[in-house]
């Protein structure tokens, strides 16, 4: 910090000094923080059963409305959920879509040309126009041949038409098998071949990857895809494998004369595969009943608001977002759709002069993963890093002083109104509620994000296993580092791990591996008995899922994941690193776009390949004044000794023990995509790939 940002600060920290302790009456008595620490501390859940091997939790939330009007019904499946739904809400706003006007290329400040989209505003569906749609396109698939029963595969980007299809399928007592659309060809190719199936939804994007797989995927006689707004497809080179739009399924079904074929609640609605974070990936059996048993868990932890509106940006082909957004739709909330591309006004493919989804929507909750929040956290710091010295020291004392206050149980809105409105006006600037899952959320990025967009980060735990139901936060929980009490239809049971050394008897808290036992746990794995029986069983006529994770439950009731059991290695002098615990540590690094730490058990000592963030990283190196291309600067000795004095200087601030932090490091000059074969689709690290590319690093390191 310069004198003159010294000097500043400190006139600044006076004067707030000064106006805390006057206004401090004021806040005390109008936001009432006692009230606030009283109902973070209040019993979210409840031991129902314990001995010294395991105890299991319950949670103490009783049903919400629509969960009992869920019950009243009698409803059991997904078709159902849409039809109850439509007629609730028959023609309040459903679905939405935001039209593209044009696509111009437009010159870089650097020279290079990009495609830039001028866009328009959202188009809706209500209610009554989705069901109906969903109905005509299940109708248009039997058209094509599909019968009841079949299994057809979504492979598509999210999108409205990806939840009508999925719905119509639905209609028809089809199973839908999902494909992520980030997914490499020998992925999408094992997914489509192991499934059998005989038809392929896909998009105008992913026509070329389909086209390309064909002769490997011979069962495949038909694909039909979602339409692009402004280019035609083409449809050449597919041979005898019919093509067909969207559009025109959704026809072909208005004018045929099928009847519907509803469901049964213990029918297979979806086969979803799991990203294969540890091997190929595993086909999971979700029934109707799972899910709408996932989704009554999902709405009793709903606050909704009239004007809510939902931002749908993850992939529908996680049961994560299909399930939140089945609870949203549920509620009544409008869903519009946006991508990474354009959500933003600085985002790649929005044009100068164009506002960002996030803008133009003014959504008010969206779901999202540690990573996305991670680069958001690191998107924030980098862009402070640019402004002068003073509107640095600023931000950064404004960001102390609220995260300060925040923790006693206040608000802060001078501070918000001045500083951090800014920042939240970039997504809107109505975003109440933000929710994460799919892996641990760092408590320094759950603080950065919650303080500086102004929001509630709601934290969750689940699996694919699991319907992505097993626990959640409360809205208003100001701790960070957790992952919410048990949902209203999951029971977590902590078991004694003796190798190491989680036990329930363990103070202050229980610890142990973590199960799920409810309605919401899958049927098994597709094609796999033996493991089906390994990680699942039943007791007392409940279905009971291994998790693999260890977790802790603190007194009100909460679960905080801790550990993993196959992450955890034993070094030479008995200490336990947990690889997943550093990893999720130093992925907030501004430096750090992915990171695979290993420890050799015959060592004292662990090492790290770090995928370096582009934007932080060159900001690294001309710290010390070095620049260069990327690959350069990897292999540059003073760039790489500054990164791993950086990374252990970050490590400090995280609180890692001496033994947790990477003694060396290596920086991979190749980015780690799902195309790579390096992480999953959901960009977890596929730790034996990575280990078994950069094994001679590994061994250099430990030499």
């Amino acid at each position: 910090m310069s004198i003159g940002a010294a000097i500043f600060i400190g006139i600044v920290a006076v004067i707030s000094f000064f106006y805390t302790i006057l206004t401090f009456p004021f806040y005390f008595l109008v936001q009432q923080p006692w009230k606030v620490k009283k109902k973070a501390n209040e019993v979210k859940a409840k031991a129902i059963g314990s001995d010294r091997t395991s105890i299991t939790y319950q949670s103490v939330r009783p049903f919400g409305p629509v969960h009992k009007k869920l019950d009243q019904a009698g409803i059991q499946t997904l078709e159902q959920i849409l039809k109850y739904v439509s007629l609730q809400f028959k023609n309040k706003r459903c679905l939405g879509t935001r039209e593209i006007l044009s696509e111009e290329d437009e010159k870089q400040p650097d020279g290079k040309i990009f495609k830039k989209a001028r866009m328009g505003k959202y188009n809706w569906r209500t209610f009554d126009e989705v069901d109906n749609e969903a109905q005509h396109f299940g109708k248009g698939m039997r058209e094509l041949g599909v019968d009841p029963r079949d299994k057809v595969v979504i492979f598509a980007e999210t999108r409205a038409e990806w939840m009508i299809a999925v719905h119509g399928l639905f209609k028809q007592a089809c199973t839908v098998c999902t494909i992520y659309a980030t997914l490499g060809e020998d992925g999408v190719t094992f997914g489509v071949n192991e499934t059998e199936v005989k038809y392929v939804i896909t998009s105008h994007e992913l026509m070329p990857k389909i086209r390309n797989i064909l002769k490997d995927i011979p069962n495949v006689h038909t694909v039909v895809y979602f339409e692009d707004q402004l280019h035609p497809t083409d449809v050449s080179g597919f041979g005898n494998v019919r093509v067909v739009p969207y559009k025109e399924v959704v026809r072909k079904g208005s004018m045929n004369k099928f009847d519907q074929h509803s469901p049964h609640r213990d029918d297979t609605a979806i086969l979803m595969y799991t990203s294969g974070s540890t091997g190929v990936p595993k086909g999971v059996m979700l029934s109707h009943w799972n899910c709408v048993s996932a989704l009554k868990g999902f709405v009793d932890g709903l606050e909704v608001y009239d004007n809510d509106v939902f931002l749908g940006l993850l992939p529908l082909a996680h049961v994560y977002e299909l399930l939140a957004e089945s609870a949203i739709m549920l509620v009544g909330v409008p869903i519009g759709y946006s991508t990474p591309l354009t959500l933003l006004d600085s985002s790649p493919r929005i044009m100068t002069g164009t506002m960002g989804d996030g803008r133009v929507l003014s959504p008010t909750a969206m779901t999202s993963v540690p990573l996305i929040l991670d680069r958001v956290r690191k998107g924030i710091f980098d862009k402070i890093s640019k402004e002068s010295p003073i509107k640095k020291a600023l931000f950064e004392y404004c960001l102390k002083y609220k995260t300060r206050w925040v923790r006693r149980g206040y608000r802060t809105p001078i501070v918000d109104g001045v500083v951090f409105k800014k920042v939240a006006a970039l997504l809107g600037g109505r975003m109440r509620a933000m929710v994460s899952g799919g892996a641990p959320l760092s408590p320094d990025t759950h603080e950065v994000i919650r303080n500086c967009l102004c929001l509630s980060v709601v934290q969750g735990y689940g699996l694919t296993e699991t319907t992505a139901g097993a626990t959640v936060m409360e809205v208003d929980d100001p701790t960070t580092g957790r992952s919410g009490a048990p949902t209203t239809m999951s029971l977590i049971r902590l078991v004694n791990w003796e190798e190491g050394n989680y036990m329930v008897t363990n103070n202050p808290f229980p610890q142990g591996e973590v199960l799920v036992g409810g309605d919401n746990v899958a049927m098994g794995y597709f094609k796999r008995p033996e493991l089906t029986e390994e990680s699942f069983f039943e007791e007392n006529g409940r279905r009971w899922f291994r998790t693999g994770d260890i977790g802790e439950i603190h007194a009100d009731g909460s679960l905080k994941i801790i550990d993993r059991k196959k992450d955890l290695v034993k070094l030479q002098h008995g200490e336990y690193i947990s690889l997943g615990k550093v990893e999720s540590e130093l992925k907030t690094c501004p430096f750090i776009e992915n990171i695979c730490v290993y420890a050799d058990s015959t060592k004292t000592y662990c090492v790290a390949l770090v995928a370096p963030a582009e934007v932080g990283f060159k900001n690294l190196a001309e710290s010390i004044g070095i620049t260069g291309e990327f690959e350069q600067l990897c292999v540059n000795r003073e760039v790489i000794k500054a990164a791993t004095k950086g990374l252990h200087d970050y490590a400090k601030k995280c609180n890692l023990a001496k033994f947790e932090v990477p003694t060396m490091i290596y920086l991979c000059p190749d980015f780690w995509t799902p195309e790579s074969g390096l992480v999953t689709a959901a960009f977890k690290i596929k730790r034996k790939e990575i280990l078994e590319k950069y094994k001679s690093e590994i061994t250099r390191m430990y030499s």
